[in-house]
């Protein structure tokens, strides 16, 4: 179609002279590879070395581009705490977003709005603590980097240097590229989001899908053209055409990853919980989006093992003294015991 093959709007540049997207952001040497014999002498889990994680490299940026220069596909979720890093790290996911989506599915706010710096530094934390091989990127909460952006790089260093991750990720396009630009020339790597941008959501009207005229398509064309000139070493599109996700894809030399924006483009993010089918409250499904995909259907399990435990609580049948009572008495101190319990009687 023309808009697979539109030219970006003054900042067409030859490939072959095109400078590499700035880096920052933190590396990790590569590990050797072990089996499970090896695998307790050299302090790897039985599971790190059955998924083969214990021979995996750290994800860094620069990797990142070189598969998608490639046409290898990336993948990205969203954690925010340590059992789901962990998770996410024993599947080999290539990178982990502590997304401020956090306020609506852990924090039970309803929209992302209200997360505050602290409460997504101490998630952070948590997710740095329980994976030790995907990118782990950290969303700059809104108001934390808007005003100059002075405020973003401080708010970005305070980010690598008390959580420990990797980069961080801003909401916006063009208006935001100087921002961009100062935080990676400070040493920070960024990656941009376009399209729906949920900080944004009382200006855009609420959740709605973008770039659904060619006008408004080619505006967001060229607020990621923009992004990626100014440094930014991967970029979020959320809710919009298929069509428009891959034009672009096609248009960037640095790595898309696509939210609702059909399968053209260089990776694929979807949150958490949504994906894992993990709460089943009638509000949350009437909330989930349409573009997301339930792998499997947990939030179901959790609720049946939950009322299973109520059950046998409530009818004594747990726990019984012969499998889940494990701490004995020998007979002669049962037998002291309860003559203690006799005089006390008495």
């Amino acid at each position: 179609s023309s808009l697979l093959k539109a030219q970006p709007r003054g900042l067409m540049r030859r490939a072959s002279t095109r400078k590499a997207p700035r880096l920052g952001g933190r590396g990790r040497g590569e590990e050797k590879g072990v089996g499970w014999v090896g695998a307790r002498f050299l302090g790897v889990s039985a599971a790190q070395a059955a998924t083969g994680i214990a021979g995996r490299r750290k994800m860094s940026a620069l990797e990142l581009i070189s598969r998608r220069r490639k046409g290898e596909k990336i993948t990205m979720v969203t954690a925010y705490d340590y059992p789901s890093a962990l998770h996410c790290d024993l599947a080999g996911i290539d990178i982990i977003l502590v997304g401020d989506s956090l306020g609506m599915v852990e924090l039970g706010y309803e929209n992302t709005l209200p997360v505050t710096p602290e409460e997504l530094l101490h998630h952070a934390k948590a997710v740095v603590r329980g994976a030790k091989h995907p990118l782990i990127i950290a969303d700059l909460p809104f108001g934390s980097y808007e005003v100059d952006p002075k405020q973003a790089q401080e708010s970005a260093y305070k980010f690598v240097k008390e959580a420990g991750v990797d980069a961080v990720k801003m909401e916006g396009g063009r208006r935001l590229a100087p921002t961009v630009k100062k935080v990676v020339d400070g040493g920070i790597a960024v990656m941009g989001h376009v399209g729906l941008t949920p900080q944004h959501i009382n200006v855009l009207g609420g959740f709605r899908a973008q770039g659904r005229t060619a006008k408004k398509a080619r505006d967001l064309l060229d607020d990621a053209l923009a992004l990626e000139a100014a440094g930014a070493f991967a970029i979020v599109i959320e809710c919009v055409p298929a069509q428009v996700g891959e034009a672009i894809t096609n248009a960037l030399e640095i790595p898309t990853i696509g939210i609702g924006a059909g399968p053209g483009t260089s990776g694929q993010v979807l949150v958490y919980h949504d994906m894992l089918g993990m709460t089943v409250h009638p509000h949350y499904k009437a909330f989930t989006p349409k573009f997301c995909k339930k792998f499997v259907d947990l939030g179901e399990t959790i609720r049946e093992g939950l009322e299973c435990f109520k059950k046998e609580v409530e009818t004594g049948e747990f726990p019984s003294f012969s499998d889940h009572s494990p701490y004995k008495m020998s007979k002669k101190e049962q037998e002291l015991f309860r003559e203690m319990l006799s005089v006390d009687e008495e």
